[in-house]
């Protein structure tokens, strides 16, 4: 199921995207009983699955998707996005030949995953404008990943248990300033600017990804194809990334970890090519759909 959390008339509800007929099916009106907020609905478990699943078998009315503005899935997380830094080998490679991150010193592989975080305030939806001018330093860059949705509630949570608590996956562009991370030799100011979490466009569930390491995250800016790798390239993988994250923190449903971008960001290039006003970034990750944003 394609989950997704739209605007209608004024009303941000949930719902189901049937992506064969382009409509929405609004889950609110069908059982308005479910909660009208994605991280609530998430915490419903399978209870809410399960009625999102009749809404669809019986053949519920469609919201044409142009009568509908779709948000980020989880449009205000309960707390900050949990992300992996360098976790493409490609991406440690251009990183180190750029001259431009934090910690250029050495291409060697990280012993363990890089982990820092994006404030809640960076969220945004589908075809909301990146404020790339909101950046001091003139360095805006993109970054398409895979994010984790967690479902279930845990800490200390083995590799072998780790898909048991994914509720789903969605896409999510970890907008940089490059120029600020490397400043304060940590990422979290040139990563929170506000605007500069792009997520969406829906919450695919787990279930109907059986294998998600045959994923492939794909970029382009202006049609241009910059990233173009599968998610069986990951250095750590979802489950090494799981178990690492609830080793020392209790996960809880509704997290989102991404999971690293691959080469071909705009730091790479030389010289570098930064996001400009009128740019269009177009991520797409099969089948979870595209997350497109202009650039502003």
């Amino acid at each position: 199921m394609h989950l997704v959390t739209f605007v209608e008339t004024d009303h941000t509800r949930i719902g189901l995207l049937d992506t064969q007929n382009n409509g929405i099916i609004d889950l609110n009106k069908f059982a308005p009983d479910l909660p009208q907020n994605m991280l609530d609905f998430i915490t419903t478990g399978d209870t809410g699955l399960n009625a999102a699943q009749l809404a669809f078998n019986t053949k519920q009315s469609r919201l044409p998707l142009a009568q509908v503005r779709l948000l980020a899935p989880i449009p205000r997380p309960c707390r900050n996005i949990m992300c992996v830094g360098k976790n493409y080998h490609e991406h440690i490679q251009e990183l180190q030949s750029s001259g431009s991150a934090c910690d250029t010193k050495s291409a060697d592989l990280p012993d363990n995953p890089i982990i820092f975080t994006k404030a809640t305030t960076a969220v945004t939806g589908p075809g909301e404008a990146i404020p790339a001018r909101l950046d001091p330093t003139d360095s805006a860059d993109y970054e398409g990943e895979l994010a984790v949705i967690i479902g279930k509630q845990g800490r200390n949570i083995s590799q072998d248990n780790a898909f048991d608590h994914i509720y789903g996956y969605t896409i999510l562009n970890d907008v940089t300033s490059r120029r600020l991370q490397k400043q304060h030799q940590q990422w979290f100011l040139g990563k929170s600017l506000d605007g500069f979490c792009p997520m969406g466009p829906a919450i695919v569930t787990a279930d109907e990804i059986p294998d998600v390491t045959q994923l492939r995250v794909q970029t382009w800016i202006n049609d241009e194809l910059r990233q173009d790798n599968v998610v069986a390239s990951l250095i750590f993988d979802i489950p090494t990334l799981i178990e690492t994250l609830s080793r020392t923190m209790t996960l809880l449903p509704g997290d989102i970890i991404a999971t690293g971008t691959p080469a071909g960001v705009g730091m790479g290039f030389k010289p570098p090519r930064f996001l400009q006003e009128g740019d269009v970034v177009k991520i797409r990750i099969d089948p979870i759909g595209i997350l497109e944003n202009p650039v502003a």
